[in-house]
């Protein structure tokens, strides 16, 4: 959890952004008019997009904090969420931001959870139980309860390979079936072996066939998305590159034509790039809208497997500092120039949770 602090100089203002976005206009209107979920007039559906990729969720992480401690969780209708950026959606809907943004730098940095040398004896190198079980059930525990009972509906990509399609989680029938899609969501191949199960179907990360949450949004009639996106804007995103290879071949052994599928999903993303771009600062006269929020331009990128809990804590403050500029109305050079900060906040907790 962080606040904004400010220090004034003469700077102009530019932005990356429109200030005047109606996807920022519907969140302000109804955080005024105090719109809770469930009981709206104005016609719209919001929705949430959060992007994982691995560490990078740390970055959308950061940024749900800053909806939430900016008085703008209400004013959201559905939150979509893909691998990292499904276990950041959960903790948003079920109203605890602050304490599990924590989780990138205090638990997840370490050879218990990523551990390149267990390839060497066929082991993976991810540990999804210490993350999933011991992590987002003990030491920062997820009240999973909670999401299953929120008002604001909670959607979860996972990639189903024997469909070759992807499956738009929702509507959980119980918190194990809710654990059991965070869990399939971030199933990454290579890192993780194999396939996991879910709803009886076998099931891998997410993002596979679908890069980004924010297509699963318009494809069920959103009217304003704000996307949250973990690579800085303008960076290359998606295509094909000599590295991804070998990761395509192996997700065809999983399955033929999981590989295509993933190459697909790349391109397309990497299709999407210029609308986005052109939609932050010049949205289309009709909608959907979408506001993709990302780390600004030049901002150095945090890679998925990034283990310096000090630079995961600055892209943390960073990502926080722009979310809550865009929605407040900070223009992007107040930002860039270090007008607006954020400074983190600590807390008292005791079994992992907060001390009452």
């Amino acid at each position: 959890m962080a606040f904004l602090t400010h220090r004034t100089s003469g700077a102009g203002w530019t932005s990356a952004w429109a200030p005047d976005h109606p996807v920022l206009e519907v969140l302000r209107a109804r955080r005024q008019s105090s719109s809770k979920p469930g009981s709206r007039t104005d016609g719209f559906r919001v929705a949430l997009a959060l992007e994982g990729g691995g560490m990078r969720g740390a970055i959308s992480a950061a940024m749900v904090s800053a909806i939430e401690e900016c008085g703008f969780r209400d004013a959201v209708d559905v939150v979509y969420g893909t691998s990292s950026g499904a276990v950041n959606a959960a903790y948003f809907v079920a109203g605890t931001t602050w304490l599990p943004l924590s989780i990138y730098f205090d638990d997840l940095p370490s050879r218990t959870f990523v551990d390149f040398r267990r390839a060497l004896v066929r082991r993976p190198i991810m540990n999804i139980d210490y993350a999933y079980e011991e992590v987002v059930r003990t030491r920062k525990p997820l009240d999973h309860g909670a999401v299953v009972r929120s008002p604001i509906k909670l959607v979860v990509t996972v990639s189903d390979v024997d469909a070759l399609t992807t499956l738009a989680a929702t509507d959980f029938t119980s918190t194990e079936d809710l654990h059991a899609a965070l869990r399939a969501s971030a199933w990454l191949p290579i890192a993780v072996r194999g396939t996991t199960d879910f709803r009886g179907r076998r099931s891998v990360d997410g993002g596979v066939l679908m890069a980004h949450p924010r297509t699963q949004a318009l494809r069920d009639g959103a009217t304003h998305v704000l996307s949250c996106s973990t690579k800085p804007m303008g960076s290359p995103r998606g295509g094909v590159r000599p590295g991804t290879r070998l990761v395509i071949r192996y997700m065809d052994r999983l399955e033929p034509g999981l590989g295509a599928g993933y190459r697909r999903a790349l391109e397309a993303l990497k299709d999407d790039q210029g609308d986005l771009a052109r939609q932050r600062v010049s949205p289309a006269p009709r909608g959907p809208w979408v506001l993709d929020a990302a780390p600004l331009p030049g901002t150095e990128p945090l890679g998925r497997q990034e283990m310096r809990p000090w630079k995961i804590l600055q892209a943390c403050r960073d990502s926080f500092t722009l979310m809550a500029s865009m929605l407040e109305g900070v223009p992007e050079a107040a930002v860039r120039s270090g007008e607006v900060s954020s400074v983190p906040r600590l807390a008292l907790v005791k079994g992992g949770r907060p001390w009452a």
